[in-house]
């Protein structure tokens, strides 16, 4: 269970962070109750503050409510002086005979000019119920108080949910507005403004459109004709090494076809060189004719 809190609280404080620009340290308005409360359950105030709101705290006292502790019955010093140790917040109250209580005082230092705004970010950590119940109605102020030596962080009060809310669907529409001009939705606001135009000049916005159309269409052909994209020049291409068939690779006879590769005999060897030379003889000339060329 302390862990699903303790998520919570970090998951509160990421959303006060974007929505209204809480940093560290955390500036903490503390009241002499929970001062009071804190001493009586022997809490360490600081340190619990800095696990509930996960980050480092800067602890801020108003002098009313240094007042408070000295008027308390009983008295405890080292309280006061645990409460003088912070940092002191003045709220102009000191002229007063007796000091403001702790709505009118704190309210009149979150809120001074009521408009219902946390201008410096403070966090309220108090006990009393009235001035929680006050600061919901102003947008954007944690608050912190002490149950049963549990310190609890109170979700986000009606006021600063409905602030986030509308700040949420201003980014949404300003997204939108940006977008409109170069998306899709471009065409319909083209259109729109065509109509617009057409109708101050008298024209029908259908023959308007129809007359920019052919205009349009021009420009973008001599735009392309003025400027030809070059074409890329690229070399010969040869075969494709994956398509070509791969060569047969010869290899040497081993013994075994060598011995049964069949062997010519002596014999046929020598039928073969006299069948060999009775191709090659000529044969001789006729007598008639050698006669004939001696008697002439």
């Amino acid at each position: 269970m302390r862990g699903k809190r303790s998520k919570q609280y970090r998951k509160l404080m990421h959303q006060y962070g974007l929505t209204f620009a809480f940093r560290e340290p955390y500036q903490v308005l503390l009241d002499a109750e929970i001062l009071q409360d804190a001493a009586r359950f022997k809490m360490d105030l600081i340190g619990g503050l800095e696990r509930t709101l996960h980050g480092q705290v800067k602890p801020m006292i108003t002098q009313c409510s240094i007042r408070h502790l000295y008027n308390a019955t009983p008295k405890d010093d080292s309280l006061i002086e645990t409460a003088k140790s912070y940092e002191r917040r003045r709220c102009n109250h000191h002229l007063l005979d007796d000091p403001l209580s702790t709505l009118d005082c704190l309210t009149s230092v979150i809120d001074p000019k009521g408009n219902s705004t946390n201008k410096h970010r403070y966090v309220v950590a108090t006990q009393d119920g009235r001035l929680r119940a006050k600061m919901r109605q102003i947008p954007g102020v944690p608050l912190v108080y002490i149950n049963r030596s549990v310190m609890i962080m109170e979700p986000m009060g009606g006021a600063t949910e409905d602030l986030r809310e509308r700040e949420e669907r201003a980014k949404f529409k300003s997204g939108l507005k940006d977008r409109r001009g170069a998306t899709v939705l471009g065409k319909r606001g083209r259109d729109e403004d065509e109509e617009a135009g057409s109708a101050e000049e008298g024209v029908h916005p259908d023959r308007a459109r129809n007359i920019a159309t052919p205009v349009a269409n021009v420009t973008t052909t001599a735009t392309s004709e003025a400027a030809p994209k070059p074409k890329k020049r690229r070399g010969p291409k040869g075969a494709n090494p994956l398509s070509m068939k791969k060569p047969k690779q010869r290899t040497a006879p081993t013994t075994t076809e060598v011995a049964e590769k069949p062997t010519k005999k002596p014999a046929d060897i020598a039928t073969a060189e006299t069948e060999a030379k009775k191709k090659r003889k000529r044969k001789p000339r006729p007598k008639a004719e050698v006669t004939d060329v001696a008697g002439d």
